[in-house]
């Protein structure tokens, strides 16, 4: 009885998962088109062919359930581990030269901004007339920006900076130069290959803190 009881409890998870995936697969493709704001959860069920109420009982509410949209987005998974501790960060770390850092970041940028860009769009276009995209957005903010802090003082090791160049200042630029803008500008919009942007992001952000060789 035991073994039966792990299993239905063991399917009953991956059934939750399922049901949890299918509705923030339907929240990606509505909140995008035709919007946030135009979207009302009744559509995101439908979508993910579900009741209305399961989507309450998954997420609890609209805004909950776009915040937990960009999070996954981000991540590209929904497993519950910190973006500080996911294995990019862990490879950055073990290279010793501050412009190999960043060609490391480019590939993990690069890559997310494919993912993410157009439920980032999505988010910031939301948020100019909705408080609860506005707090998301807020917060996404100030995120990249403490990702970006730790960045700068993990390439601050390497004593590469530019003299004028603080980890403050440094993580301004880094901040600046990782925003998914600038991959939807140039590869979607421009038309730029994924290898020429991530060169585009090293030699930009390595001339502009970086010392000369």
């Amino acid at each position: 009885m035991a073994v039966k009881r792990r299993y239905e409890s063991a399917h009953r998870q991956e059934q939750a998962q399922q049901t949890r995936r299918a509705i923030l697969d339907a929240a990606a493709t509505l909140f995008v088109d035709p919007g946030y704001a135009a979207t009302a959860l009744t559509a995101v069920a439908a979508e993910a062919g579900v009741a209305v109420q399961t989507v309450y009982k998954v997420f609890g509410s609209k805004k909950a359930l776009l915040s937990a949209l960009v999070d996954v987005t981000i991540a590209g998974d929904d497993e519950d581990v910190a973006l500080a501790q996911r294995q990019f960060v862990a490879d950055i770390r073990a290279l010793s030269g501050a412009r190999a850092k960043l060609e490391r970041y480019a590939v993990h940028l690069a890559e997310t901004h494919a993912r993410q860009a157009p439920v980032m769009l999505a988010l910031a276009g939301a948020a100019t007339a909705d408080p609860d995209a506005a707090a998301i957005w807020r917060k996404n903010l100030t995120e990249r920006r403490q990702g970006m802090a730790m960045f700068a003082a993990d390439l601050a090791v390497s004593g590469e900076l530019r003299p004028e160049h603080t980890v403050e200042t440094a993580a301004d630029v880094l901040w600046l130069a990782m925003d998914f803008r600038n991959w939807h500008w140039l590869v979607r919009e421009r038309g730029w290959s994924t290898e020429r942007f991530r060169r585009w992001y090293v030699d930009t952000v390595a001339a502009a803190i970086l010392a000369s060789p």
